[in-house]
């Protein structure tokens, strides 16, 4: 997946690290509530950019524990990334949401369970603006998250309040 690569490779640019700290750093920063990856996706990533020679591994040793390896991107990494910008910025904006495969399907439930199930959805999306108001709250005055994680933090917000209007329209048309 071409987005996970952007990400790792991204990371990457700006330090070197483990696959671990890799995985720390996107849950960190949430990326995984907006992009689907899991620890053994960037562990394979890895390996895989690796043998594409786009990073490369250099075992360390840190006091008592064990080995690891430390990737750092290369020459042709740096290229990658820039391509990888480049061409996913210049092509159509997609937003896929696993709501939408719920939504399509609405009109095959009774309603009974269409208006319940629209209930679920908005309970978790009700859940997610606090999450996201709180994490916004938080990074104002944190240095650690760089502006660019911010700014996807508030488009996830501003998503929120769409997927909002949206569910008080179909409440109004039960």
């Amino acid at each position: 997946m071409r987005t996970i690569d952007l990400i790792v490779l991204g990371i990457l640019k700006k330090e070197s690290l483990s696959a671990y700290d890799i995985q720390k750093l996107i849950e960190y920063r949430k990326i995984s509530q907006w992009v689907k990856v899991s620890t053994p996706t960037i562990y394979k990533k890895m390996l895989q950019l690796e043998k594409q020679g786009y990073v490369k591994s250099t075992m360390k040793k840190n006091g008592k524990m064990p080995e690891k390896a430390v990737y750092s991107l290369t020459k042709k990494g740096k290229t990658e990334f820039e391509k990888l910008m480049l061409g996913i910025a210049a092509r159509p904006i997609n937003i896929f949401l696993d709501l939408n495969a719920v939504i399509l399907n609405l009109d095959s439930l009774s309603f009974a369970d269409q208006k319940a199930c629209i209930g679920i959805i908005e309970a978790n999306v009700n859940k997610m603006k606090v999450k996201l108001k709180e994490d916004i709250a938080d990074s104002k005055d944190s240095d650690e998250i760089p502006e660019t994680g911010k700014a996807v933090m508030l488009q996830q917000l501003l998503l929120v309040e769409a997927i909002e209007k949206w569910i008080m329209g179909m409440k109004k048309g039960f």
